[in-house]
């Protein structure tokens, strides 16, 4: 039985053109779904800007069945600080790679043959330079820790992730949910993690096997900061009641309310 799935990473990007033609022209992508907000996320999934956003699904297939990025713009915000937090995207395919060299974007080859690159933003991309597989050419993504035996027993011990592999030696761990999944990487980096400004954050979806009932998983931080009372609370909820004119409209038409 597979517990969960690995959804997508979110990439805040500063300019939106290039970014699209690097993940549709370089790594051979496609756009999924794209989606403009006028405001702020109410949920602070868009982290601290409280303006017009857009975010662009993009990826090597259906969402359902593949890792995807997830692109958010806020207008107005052309760059931001990279932490540490995200270290790569790898991805199987010699396609990628001869878009790259056809393109003269930039790259470099490491010891093991695999192409290190980066999109417009600065994140890092490690392209296998294979035939892209039938299934998702992503493979894996990975994140840095700073106590990797305690970040193993939260992605395992909590959230149900099967450990594949362990290397001490050089500090990583291998973890997924199924073996046709892209799978979480976990790189011990021996200090803090920054989150910069960027604020990268990656998805994956829950069961529904305990009788339907719906779990949200939210930060323990931005929680607390979202979740402040607010003093104008009431007066609020009592504007709302008085602007809500719905059962005068019903009534005046001669209509019951419809049950949901």
């Amino acid at each position: 039985m597979v517990l969960g799935r690995a959804l997508h990473f979110v990439f805040k990007v500063g300019d939106r053109a290039r970014t699209a033609t690097f993940y549709k022209d370089v790594l051979g992508m496609v756009v999924l779904r794209h989606e403009e907000f006028e405001e702020g996320c109410k949920a602070s999934c868009n982290g601290p800007y409280d303006n017009k956003w857009s975010k662009t699904m993009v990826g090597y297939g259906p969402e359902d069945t593949h890792f995807v990025s997830e692109l958010t713009y806020n207008y107005g915000i052309g760059d931001y600080r990279l932490g540490n937090d995200f270290v790569g995207l790898t991805i199987q395919s010699s396609e990628a790679v001869s878009n790259a060299k056809k393109q003269g974007w930039a790259m470099t080859e490491d010891k093991d043959g695999v192409f290190v690159t980066e999109d417009p933003g600065g994140y890092k991309f490690f392209l296998v330079n294979k035939e892209r597989p039938k299934t998702d050419p992503v493979q894996k993504v990975t994140l840095a820790v700073s106590d990797l035996q305690r970040s193993i027993n939260f992605w395992s011990n909590l959230l149900g992730m099967k450990v594949y592999t362990k290397d001490d030696a050089k500090r990583q761990a291998l973890l997924g949910y199924a073996d046709d999944q892209c799978k979480l990487e976990l790189q011990d980096i021996g200090s803090p993690v920054d989150h910069g400004s960027a604020y990268g954050r990656i998805a994956f979806s829950c069961p529904r096997e305990q009788d339907g009932h719906e779990i949200c998983f939210v930060g323990e931080e931005a929680f607390r900061d979202l979740s402040k009372m607010d003093p104008a609370g009431n007066k609020l909820l009592e504007n709302s009641i008085a602007e809500d004119k719905s059962d005068e409209w019903f009534a005046k038409h001669r209509r019951p309310k419809p049950s949901a």
